[in-house]
């Protein structure tokens, strides 16, 4: 009966892509918390799913939408909690402080970013020519991604395709087609060079077209004559010519207008993203790993969005608040964020400005406010940081070297590429001692290696609020396939909470 039982669960575990792993005294309390998170990420395929995930989870805990559209003006009250997206790919949240009064209080902030590097289908999707047998869809690069890592792998398809509705109008629509729809596949060893195999160089135009399916039904059946039935959907196809559909590959329409239930001239344009089909799931003998893909960095999101529905709900932290807690994950961090919705665009100036005239009877806040909001305001730019590879130990500074499961990093350098100084450095560890939370662990680069950077700066020129860059530490980022520890969530979601909570205290007790 035991043993029923046991295969029981399994199966169920299998059926919803969930591993059995051995839960320990080292992990157990966190593994939760891992769970929910693992959702999450798979659920958040692209920017607009990882958006539309975060919204469902926020209505659940009682968000209300804005129309970023209109005016705020009457919609925005002392106690509420609040949410705007824009492009449907960055959003915005916050909750307001029963005591927050314009220029007398500020805007704890916790940014992050919601998409990772992909592949994305071109905007002319057609690769193949008429007479190739497989049929190929044209991607282009987003990001700096480790390439050679999408070799290989069970690849779908999500993003958002505009439809044209029965009213004439033009909608939007989700989709994620969770099935092995694509693949690009390694060439054979015998047919590389020595010089090829160790190199393994990859042609980004050349190399990284997904195969779709073979060209016809009839190549799978070995019937290689062209009928006349063939020659008739060959004139239907080419007198489909609005300056769009032709140029899109058939068989991924039908695909779209299928899972859309929609008709296929009723398409009209697509942003779509290709994704590893592969669960997230735990690892290690401890289950002390998360696997999963784009850990950069819905990690952040997931923690930053879970942090802020917390404490919002927890009964007096609104009712003694003066301040206003907010999450913000933006657009576009893996390609500058140079962008209407990325961070060096205007989103958070204009919610600090809109927010504060919208609680000020309407009317709008003077300059000389709204530097004071700025000023009693602060940005946790949470983005992942490096741990320390064991295969790769010499590519680290040696006494700089972050432990996954060994709490938050706070990410430094001299010159700028990150928004860390003394101060914000302090106030972050402070705020950690405070909470009783692990000790920050730091972050600089080798002097002999480059420095990536992230969204703490273009935040801090944008809107001139003091900021800060840290992030849960990690291994493989930028792979299809990234490594953290499930610890170092729950790191995370408490010294995000310990923000909202100790922020002001702990402010106005650092001299600056």
């Amino acid at each position: 009966m035991a043993m029923s039982i046991l295969f029981a669960i399994l199966l169920i575990c299998l059926a919803n892509g969930l591993t059995l792993m051995p839960p320990t005294t080292k992990t157990a309390e966190h593994l939760p918390l891992a769970h929910l998170a693992m959702d999450y990420f798979d659920k958040s395929s692209d920017p607009f799913h990882a958006v539309q995930t975060s919204i469902d989870l926020l209505e659940k805990a009682g968000f209300e939408e804005l129309d970023d559209v209109g005016a705020y003006k009457g919609k925005i009250q002392p106690g509420g909690k609040y949410y705007f997206t824009r492009n449907k790919s960055t959003l915005v949240a916050f909750a307001v402080g029963d005591n927050y009064e314009p220029g007398g209080g500020g805007f704890k902030v916790i940014g992050g970013h919601s998409d990772s590097p992909n592949l994305r289908v071109k905007p002319r999707s057609k690769r193949s020519g008429s007479k190739e047998k497989s049929i190929q869809v044209g991607v282009e690069c987003y990001g700096g991604g480790l390439w050679h890592t999408w070799f290989d792998r069970d690849l779908g398809i999500s993003g958002r395709v505009f439809c044209r509705s029965e009213s004439g109008g033009i909608v939007q629509r989700l989709v994620k087609i969770d099935r092995a729809i694509l693949r690009i596949s390694n060439l054979a060893i015998h047919l590389q060079t020595t010089k090829e195999r160790e190199a393994f160089k990859v042609n980004k135009e050349d190399h990284l077209s997904p195969i779709l399916a073979m060209a016809a039904q009839k190549a799978l059946g070995g019937d290689d004559e062209k009928s006349e039935n063939d020659d008739e959907d060959d004139e239907k196809e080419e007198t489909v010519e609005d300056g769009w559909t032709e140029h899109q590959e058939p068989l991924l329409l039908e695909l779209l207008a299928s899972e859309l239930a929609v008709d296929i001239e009723d398409i009209v344009d697509f942003e779509l993203n290709l994704f590893d089909i592969q669960r997230a799931s735990l690892g290690g003998v401890h289950s002390e790993f998360i696997h999963s893909a784009r850990l950069d960095n819905l990690a952040s999101c997931f923690l930053a969005m879970k942090a802020l529905i917390e404490c919002v709900d927890e009964e007096d932290f609104l009712s003694n608040e003066k301040d206003i807690s907010l999450i913000v994950l933006y657009d576009h961090e893996e390609v500058g964020s140079s962008s209407a919705v990325g961070a060096a665009g205007p989103i958070l100036a204009e919610a600090i400005e809109r927010v504060s005239s919208a609680l000020n009877a309407g009317e709008d806040v003077s300059s000389d406010v709204y530097a004071a909001t700025v000023h009693k305001s602060f940005v946790l730019s949470v983005d992942q940081a490096h741990a320390l590879h064991p295969n790769y130990k010499s590519k680290h500074e040696k006494n700089h070297q972050p432990q996954m499961n060994g709490g938050m990093v706070i990410k430094r350098n001299a010159n700028q590429r990150y928004a860390t100084n003394g101060v914000t450095g302090i106030l972050v560890r402070e705020i950690a001692r405070r909470a009783s939370l692990p000790p920050i662990q730091e972050f600089i680069v080798r002097q002999d290696c480059g420095c990536g950077s992230t969204i703490g700066p273009l935040i801090s020129t944008a809107t001139g609020i003091r900021a800060i860059d840290m992030g849960c530490p990690q291994l493989s980022m930028h792979s299809i396939r990234e490594t953290m520890g499930v610890c170092d969530l729950t790191n995370g979601l408490d010294l995000f909470k310990a923000f909202f909570r100790y922020f002001s205290e702990v402010d106005e007790a650092v001299q600056q």
